[in-house]
């Protein structure tokens, strides 16, 4: 019954990051969306990603320990977390920018 316990408070602690990673990658997609460049770090530029490295942080060491607790589980990959790190480094110079991307992320994630 113990081990039950303990997967269940993993479950649901797994639950709980799930939930603050979702909104804090929309709080930075609505700012993204709203004109301000480097959370997708298209650009490369130091200052910019200075300036936004609190939020990726935070999202990336969120999205780790979410894997952790998924692989924990036995569950399948943060397919969010995967996709945003995926979206972000540099693009072609016909790639849209990150506004409209970020614009198009809200769209896909409903809000």
């Amino acid at each position: 019954m113990a081990k039950a316990d303990r997967l269940e408070r993993i479950d649901l602690r797994r639950a709980d990051l799930e939930v603050e990673y979702h909104a804090a990658l929309v709080a930075a997609l609505r700012t993204t969306a709203s004109g301000v460049w480097g959370l997708f770090d298209h650009q490369q530029d130091r200052r910019t990603r200075a300036k936004l490295a609190p939020v990726v942080d935070a999202l990336i060491e969120t999205g780790d320990a979410i894997a952790a607790l998924r692989e924990h589980l036995g569950m399948e990959p943060f397919a969010l977390h995967r996709e945003f790190l995926a979206s972000r480094g540099p693009v072609a110079s016909s790639a849209v920018g990150e506004p409209k991307q970020a614009q198009a992320w809200l769209a896909r994630l409903g809000v």
